[in-house]
């Protein structure tokens, strides 16, 4: 058997465990199950001779036949996919851009960027799905998402470790802030001291194999209490309004936090950034991406609040 035989439906299940991460996330997202989704690709490797995974305690990585395989999987399918829309008399996706975002860029950038880009370009259709950076990263390689918007924090390091290197063009760089209640003591001032955040009850995201624990000052010099965790921003923002704890939060939520929130700047101990990140991959985008990467960068600007 050679790579030349391989199926169209392994190819797709390729593509979905590349962009899952798991076998057992692609078995549930295709609907199939988790021994099929291993047959198939077990028939991969077969065609191709080698390995296409690497198999962790994490999930899965590409090797480097895997990546290739991926590369070519991706324009395959999608010619299969244009050629099927054309028979069935289906328009073409030539003006569709498919946008990925970590879950906060939904309150203040996505939506007024994508207003603009439908006043100036109303034929370009955009489509957009929230992710994790990994999830997102992941849809890129795998081709199933043409932009993404990504936070990155110190030391500021490459998203993966994969080949060809995305295309990642910097947004936006903010101060990482502390949001408080309006009646807690440290809502007196126009900023909070490093110091007087020891002692405070904390909301957090939930610690997973691919997020670390958010909504913690990264400098806190002892071990935080914990009082609530979500991983959703706006329920985090509404707990500390409701007087419950404290958490951090980039510099652009101050436009879009709920009543009753303040969101301080802190003095002493080193400066916490956070960057917002704009990633493709390499080769020449499409007219229509580089329009939405365009509105994007232009929305970037306009609502972010100072420094």
């Amino acid at each position: 058997m050679s790579f030349a035989d391989a199926s169209l439906p392994a190819l797709r299940v390729f593509r979905e465990v590349a962009e899952r991460g798991t076998l057992t996330a692609a078995a549930a997202a295709l609907g199939y199950t988790q021994s099929a989704v291993s047959r198939q690709i077990a028939s991969l490797e077969r065609a191709a001779g080698t390995p296409l995974l690497q198999r962790r305690h994490d999930g899965v990585h590409l090797t480097s036949a895997g990546q290739l395989v991926l590369r070519r999987a991706t324009i395959v399918l999608d010619e299969v996919d244009a050629a099927a829309r054309e028979l069935a008399g289906l328009p073409d996706e030539h003006s569709a851009v498919r946008l990925g975002w970590f879950a906060s860029a939904g309150s203040w950038l996505v939506p007024p960027a994508l207003a603009a880009l439908r006043r100036t370009h109303p034929a370009i259709t955009v489509t957009t799905r929230e992710g994790s950076t990994p999830a997102l990263v992941r849809a890129l390689r795998a081709g199933t998402i043409d932009l993404a918007l990504l936070a990155a924090s110190p030391p500021y390091r490459p998203p993966d470790a994969e080949t060809p290197a995305l295309h990642l063009q910097t947004l936006t760089e903010r101060s990482l802030c502390v949001a408080v209640p309006a009646g807690h003591p440290l809502a007196r001032g126009e900023f909070v001291d490093v110091g007087d955040l020891r002692g405070q009850r904390w909301i957090a995201g939930p610690r997973s194999g691919e997020d670390r624990l958010m909504g913690v000052w990264p400098g806190l010099d002892e071990r935080p209490e914990i009082a609530h965790t979500a991983r959703d921003w706006l329920a985090k923002l509404h707990l500390v309004a409701a007087g419950l704890g404290v958490t951090t939060v980039p510099a652009s939520f101050a436009r879009v936090v709920p009543p009753g929130v303040r969101v301080l700047p802190i003095h002493g101990g080193p400066r916490e950034g956070r960057r917002l990140l704009l990633a493709r991959l390499p080769q020449t985008p499409p007219e229509p991406v580089v329009r939405l990467a365009a509105a994007l960068r232009a929305a970037a600007i306009g609502a972010g609040p100072p420094m």
